[in-house]
């Protein structure tokens, strides 16, 4: 008997060994997005199978896009790796992972096709509707691991999603001149600033130093949310984006 798909935008099973228990019977509440990263999606599926690895995800994306499920939703797949969201960390278990047939930045990250998009939207209006997550937990795998990851990348069409209800987002404030900070500075400015992303949900330590860590998380939500620059400078626009977003969840 064939297996069933958890999401009908699947269109069929193509089953990965590497899942586990949702530890502690967690239920899902966040999507991460991911790029394969890989050459091939073959060569890319291949791999999330395979035993070895020690990978997966839940569905996975053809750049046509064809939409396969590799495991099932109630089970934890092997996505996320080491990373955090909200004092979150172990986001394989609180998380259904999308593998987007992409070859990423070290492959000439080319521009996601409009049809797997499409198939992306449907994919996440149904998980979400159904696990009923809120709009900021719709994460790129960047957000719970900035320092580790870039993926899906500043070339994934969030402000698209948003406009078919899908993610949270605001428009990104204007570049323009202005104060910013940079690795390197230091004191009160760069707490409050630290402290802001981790209200946000950012895993990142008030220190009060722009360090490596910060830079990275700058640069991660830059990808995300003001994609037209990514440099891991928190200038102007970076800040009162940060600002807007908060705001609109009523954490500010």
């Amino acid at each position: 008997m064939r297996a069933k798909t958890d999401s009908p935008v699947a269109a069929k099973v193509f089953a990965s060994p590497n899942h586990g228990e949702r530890k502690g019977g967690r239920q899902p509440d966040s999507v991460i997005l991911h790029y394969t990263g890989m050459g091939s999606a073959e060569g890319a599926l291949k791999w999330l199978c395979n035993p070895v690895s020690e990978v997966s995800c839940h569905y996975f994306v053809f750049e046509d896009g064809r939409v396969l499920q590799l495991v099932p939703e109630a089970r934890r797949a092997w996505h996320a790796g080491k990373g955090s969201w909200q004092g979150e960390t172990d986001m394989n278990s609180a998380s259904i992972g999308i593998e987007i047939v992409n070859p990423g930045h070290d492959g000439g990250y080319p521009d996601f096709p409009k049809v797997q998009i499409e198939a992306v939207v449907d994919l996440v209006a149904d998980i979400a509707a159904r696990w009923r997550m809120r709009p900021e937990r719709i994460l790129a795998h960047s957000d719970i691991a900035p320092r580790r990851k870039a993926d899906p990348g500043e070339k994934f069409p969030w402000a698209r999603l948003a406009t078919l209800g899908i993610g949270h987002w605001v428009e990104p404030a204007p570049i323009e001149g202005g104060r910013f900070f940079s690795l390197g500075d230091a004191g009160q400015p760069i707490e409050a600033l630290q402290a802001l992303f981790g209200v946000y949900g950012y895993g990142l330590e008030v220190s009060g130093s722009y360090d490596e860590e910060t830079q990275a998380v700058v640069r991660a939500f830059q990808r995300h949310f003001r994609p037209e620059r990514v440099d891991g400078v928190a200038d102007a626009s970076t800040i009162k984006t940060l600002h807007a977003l908060v705001r609109s969840v009523g954490k500010d």
